[in-house]
């Protein structure tokens, strides 16, 4: 441990369960359009709410830029630094891009907590940075009362070969390459102070390897699961690419501890609020509560969900032809 200070004391939520609901983002942002030089070509914006924006430069080349930025999900400085590294690069894995150049964002209440702190935070960052062979360079930071800290990250990526959620197709096979459950171990994290090495080392991982087996493999969609939960996620791709999801619930895997943090009640607001968002499209089959939360669980850091079979990823259901008014079936 690199502190005493328990940062998550000092955030009104956690990691990526702090997003704004997803039915209140999509509000927000419907209608606004890109604009753009017209020698360049926008592959992916708004559209489909993907996980990074993707600009054809070339034949070659397409240029990915994605940010991610939260309040702290564990009270070791430094371990969120890399968990918020890893989330933000995720983005441009999740689409089958490299990351090339990152920026830092960082909100800090600079007359509450020490600046030594957020030394840390920001070295931790670049660690996980090192790791993905990105360099990270400068960035921005403003006096907060609540801290935050993030990543700006800039990637590139073949324009034929984006992993996209739009892309899934009846008959593919759905993979999923972490498990769930980080939301509600970090939720009793914040609310014990326990601390779950599991789940720190799963949100701090990269899924640098998993991408590129997915792009081996000739995968064409995918998404990653962050805060909308693996419910949310799903129900997203499913409805950009026109097919309904079909999980079987017994089949998704859970870090150690999480399905007891759940029965608990350590489920976070959010985690309610992306099952009631999903809820309407959700062909729940005879699936108990709980099990919908753990489901719907925010993660931060997530796995990819992969619209094809790669190895050591289980095969947690299959995309099937659209079912009218459903999005995701559970068996």
């Amino acid at each position: 441990m690199t502190t005493a200070v328990r940062l998550t004391q000092y955030a009104h939520g956690g990691g990526c369960a702090c997003k704004i609901p997803p039915g209140e983002l999509e509000d927000m942002v419907s209608g606004l359009l890109g604009t753009g030089p017209a020698e360049t070509e926008l592959l992916v914006g708004l559209d489909s709410g993907d996980d990074a924006a993707a600009v054809r430069l070339d034949g070659d080349t397409a240029i990915l830029s994605t940010t991610d930025f939260f309040t702290p999900v564990v009270d070791d400085a430094y371990d969120w630094g890399r968990i918020a590294a890893a989330n933000a690069l995720s983005d441009i894995y999740a689409m089958g891009g490299t990351p090339l150049l990152a920026v830092n964002l960082l909100g800090w209440p600079r007359d509450v907590l020490p600046a030594e702190l957020a030394t840390e935070v920001l070295r931790g960052g670049l660690a996980v940075a090192g790791q993905a062979g990105c360099h990270l360079a400068g960035g921005h930071s403003i006096d907060d009362p609540e801290p935050k800290y993030g990543l700006a990250v800039t990637g590139t990526a073949h324009p034929d070969r984006l992993l996209r959620n739009d892309s899934a197709a009846a008959g593919l096979p759905i993979s999923l390459t972490k498990p769930l459950g980080v939301g509600v171990l970090n939720n009793r994290h914040k609310q014990t102070g326990e601390v779950f090495a599991n789940a720190v080392e799963s949100m701090a991982a990269l899924n640098r390897d998993a991408a590129a087996a997915a792009l081996t493999a000739g995968v064409r969609a995918a998404t990653d699961v962050t805060g909308f939960g693996l419910l949310g996620h799903l129900h997203k791709m499913a409805r950009a690419s026109g097919v309904t999801a079909v999980v079987s619930a017994a089949a998704v895997p859970y870090l150690d501890g999480a399905v007891a943090a759940a029965r608990e009640g350590f489920v976070s607001g959010g985690t309610k609020r992306n099952l009631d968002w999903v809820r309407p499209h959700l062909d729940a089959g005879d699936a108990d509560e709980l099990t919908l939360l753990l489901l719907a669980d925010a993660q931060t850091s997530g796995g990819l969900l992969i619209a094809g079979e790669i190895p050591g990823a289980p095969v947690i259901g299959e995309f099937v032809p659209a079912v009218p008014g459903t999005t995701v079936r559970l068996r």
